[in-house]
């Protein structure tokens, strides 16, 4: 039976079930996650009748993203289908991540925001606000405020406290421009500068501005919880119930690998790496956190301990129902994904790198076979299905 597409008004207002689509940070990794969601997109239009222009935005009622998984969410929040969106991915990576030998070292960014920039307003266009009725569902991306140290959820959500600007002077969230929000949660520090946005105008005055990086430098590169949180708290003025029939929430990965630190690196590098180290084990507890509060059909195995906390709920009712899918970019992740001699021709060493055009086809490929593999029919239920 044909399903009725949803208005934005019914995604953010209309009553339960609710779902939520959390996307992760990870630079030019983000095409594993499409190849992931083409698989989830083909799932659910085939649950839905098979009409061809089913969209994951008429599925989804938020669809959050941190970096460049901001980027897949307002593009999906568009309307557009993963396969259009995949194949403007490859363009964006090919054009923006070009090396040069000008911009080495510690004193410069490694690549041109202005490139970025410019493809940004191509795909949504120079005066696309937050609160464009273009967005055909809600939008959630996490940026980072560096000058105050403070991450910050922007949305489309017109109740939110800070979507509408005032006549302090201070600007709202829905009037932020879409490329420009963006583009600050993909700031990623040492590879683009900083994004200056301005927060508060007055005539006569002078404009405050607030410099933005990567959401990624927050404890959401992983944007889940924090899609939760906005989804469920009541500050945040969306108050969708919770309950295993009531609220779906599904977080698409770029691909992990455990980092290998040698004692012949560099301090700087090694402190790096612990800092990346860090990231993961918030993405860890974040994810530990969903599952022992879930009921959760992929939960994975936290450690030797606590297992897949089976058995384990918090408060003893499950306020949501999540799944979570990526894939392991070692070198025994590939080989079970793809097979002993296909996975001998992926060069695993630099795989998880955010900036290398080069490996693109390879990270998609395996986004195809993990979401081939892990996506099931019944991970998403019949009680979230389209009316």
């Amino acid at each position: 039976m044909p399903y009725r597409t949803p208005t934005l008004d019914d995604h953010f207002v209309g009553g339960p079930p609710k779902r939520i689509l959390a996307l992760d940070g990870g630079g030019l990794r983000g095409i594993l996650t499409l190849g992931i969601l083409q698989h989830i997109e083909d799932t659910l239009r085939e649950r839905h009748g098979g009409a061809t222009q089913f969209r994951l935005s008429d599925y989804f009622d938020l669809i959050a993203g941190t970096s460049t998984g901001a980027i897949i969410a307002a593009t999906l929040a568009l309307g557009w289908s993963v396969k259009d969106v995949a194949t403007k991915y490859f363009e964006l990576g090919e054009k923006v991540f070009q090396r040069s030998l000008l911009r080495q070292g510690f004193v410069r960014a490694r690549y041109d925001e202005r490139l970025l920039i410019e493809e940004l307003k191509k795909v949504y266009g120079d005066q696309t606000t937050l609160g464009s009725r273009d967005l055909r569902t809600g939008f959630l991306a996490v940026i980072k405020r560096l000058d105050t140290s403070s991450p910050w959820p922007v949305s489309n959500n017109p109740k939110g406290k800070y979507f509408s600007s005032r006549p302090g002077g201070t600007i709202g969230n829905g009037d932020y421009l879409l490329w420009q929000a963006v583009r600050a949660s993909t700031a990623a520090p040492d590879y683009f500068d900083p994004e200056r946005i301005t927060v508060a105008a007055l005539p006569g005055h002078v404009p405050v501005y607030g410099d933005f990086i990567d959401g990624g430098v927050s404890p959401f590169n992983n944007p889940a919880f924090q899609a939760f949180m906005y989804a469920t708290l009541g500050g945040y003025n969306v108050n969708w119930p919770t309950g295993e029939d009531k609220l779906l929430l599904v977080s698409v990965g770029t691909g992990s690998a455990t980092t290998v630190i040698r004692r012949s690196e560099i301090a700087a590098a090694h402190a790096f790496r612990s800092l990346l180290s860090l990231m993961d084990d918030v993405a860890g507890m974040q994810e530990a956190l969903l599952q022992w509060m879930s009921a959760s059909p992929t939960a994975r195995q936290i450690d030797g301990e606590l297992g897949t906390l089976e058995g384990d709920l918090l408060g003893g009712k499950a306020l949501l129902s999540y799944a979570r899918y990526d894939a392991n970019l070692g070198s025994d992740g590939i080989e079970k994904l793809l097979g002993k001699a296909e996975s001998a021709t992926i060069p695993v060493e630099n795989l998880t790198a955010m900036d290398a055009p080069e490996n693109m086809r390879d990270l998609h490929r395996l986004g195809v076979a993990a979401g081939l593999r892990d996506v099931k029919d019944a991970h998403f239920p019949r009680a979230f299905d389209l009316p």
